[in-house]
């Protein structure tokens, strides 16, 4: 029964962890297999320490047998392998001293939670405290522009991320990507009555 204590500490942390990141547009996180991989690694690890504890001879043996595990799908983001090696920390300081993993619980959801926030504050003076990727792993609303000549509403936007020039068919291609789908809208309408423009794609997630 001394057990349940931990194992719950653990269970909620991931969760914790889990849900931040999704509050903080890491969609990745939300997926079934992920939800479950918050809640569960950090157990595995807890149980894995406890086992080999004390025991070099299983020690050896367990790190033999973990050799071959490998993940099948491909880390998507330097934050994506971060969180796990985060949650394999909680598990092992789960079973030295619980007060590390309570502390480093609330520490990763802080600081998740402040980066979101001072983002805000910034892109309300049109800064950004970081900029956001196609390929960092996290779904973003993306607008696509075909147009004829150059825009400058485009190009001096904060969103704007790929420049795509056609010369044979007479053609600019703009990619942007937003986080906020609101914020996207609200593009469009600015843009979509200039005469250049041929084309817009939009994709929400």
């Amino acid at each position: 029964m001394e057990e349940i204590t931990p194992i719950l500490l653990m269970v909620l942390g991931g969760l914790s962890i889990r849900y931040t990141l999704v509050f903080a547009g890491q969609t990745w996180a939300r997926s079934y297999a992920q939800t479950v991989s918050f809640m569960v690694l950090p157990i595995i690890t807890y149980i894995i320490t406890k086992t080999i504890s004390g025991n070099i001879a299983l020690s050896l043996g367990m790190i033999g047998a973990l050799s071959i595990v490998r993940f099948r799908h491909p880390v998507k983001s330097a934050l994506e392998l971060i969180m796990y090696f985060d949650l394999i920390t909680i598990g092992i300081a789960t079973s030295v001293r619980t007060k590390w993993a309570i502390q480093l619980i609330l520490c990763t959801v802080l600081i998740l939670i402040l980066v979101k926030i001072f983002q805000s504050i910034l892109k309300k003076n049109n800064k950004s405290f970081y900029s956001l990727s196609f390929n960092e792993g996290a779904d973003v609303n993306s607008l696509e522009i075909h147009s004829t000549k150059n825009l400058d509403l485009v190009e001096n936007s904060n969103n704007l991320k790929t420049v795509l020039s056609n010369p044979e068919q007479n053609e600019i291609i703009y990619r942007l990507i937003f986080e906020n789908k609101e914020v996207l809208v609200e593009f469009k309408k600015k843009i979509e009555k200039l005469d250049e423009i041929k084309k817009i794609d939009i994709n929400f997630v």
